[in-house]
């Protein structure tokens, strides 16, 4: 899975702020848009990102 020293440097590429592991996807504590991990590997591309349910 992700290395910890590594999430603590991972941002939102969109808003710019931290990101949490929940269910396999790395989650912005700001705009709430899920970032897929595939093979070990964030995907941090705006357009691969799952939007919130909220519609934000």
């Amino acid at each position: 899975m992700i290395d910890k020293k590594l999430l603590e440097i991972l941002a939102c590429p969109l808003c710019k702020t931290d990101v949490k592991l929940e269910d396999e996807k790395l989650v912005c504590t700001s705009c709430g848009r899920k970032y897929p991990i595939k093979d070990d590997i964030p995907i941090m591309l705006i357009d691969e990102a799952e939007l919130p349910k909220n519609g934000i």
